[in-house]
């Protein structure tokens, strides 16, 4: 009887390991390779009810795997959110989201959103200023790689990544 036990904790074991393997670098919904870490989640999505835009981001982040909690608030109360965050003035867009703690403005790629959160620096987060046209969620066609910075404070943005 112990014999069988251990036989089958092993196999148990085994399919730990096979199981955790294959969701690092998984495929996403939409076809694309995750990065290799531990996706959260749970993305917190503030937004105006109104913006036809932030319901497409929203759906983006859903396709690639995210769970979403939106969280329809006015322009003031969208205002003190971004001001709370520290997100720039000059950096803002119709949305803002929170993702393992970092802040993540406008339509970001889920491309830069990995990165942040495989490096983990010390920004309280990254944006996607204004709302370019074939960024995640805006309709057009994206003829240009997309320049998201970051901050760490509401006066500072620093170059992140060309997406």
């Amino acid at each position: 009887m112990q014999r069988i036990i251990l036989i089958l904790l092993g196999i148990g074991a085994i399919i730990a390991v096979v199981v955790g393997s294959t969701a690092i670098g998984a495929t996403r919904r939409d076809g694309t390779n995750a990065a290799v870490i531990a996706q959260p989640s749970t993305a917190i999505v503030y937004t105006s009810p109104t913006c036809g835009c932030c319901a497409n981001y929203i759906a983006y982040l859903k396709r690639v795997g995210y769970s979403v909690e939106v969280r329809s608030v006015d322009d003031a109360q969208l205002a003190a959110v971004k001001d709370d965050r520290g997100v720039p003035a000059t950096g803002r867009s119709c949305h803002t989201a929170e993702i393992a703690g970092y802040t993540i403005e406008g339509h970001v790629p889920v491309e830069a959103i990995d990165r942040l959160l495989a490096e983990r620096p010390a920004v309280r987060g990254i944006g996607l200023a204004g709302m370019p046209s074939g960024s995640p969620g805006m309709p057009g066609t994206k003829t240009a790689t997309f320049d998201v910075y970051a901050f760490a404070t509401s006066s500072t943005m620093t170059p992140f990544g060309k997406f």
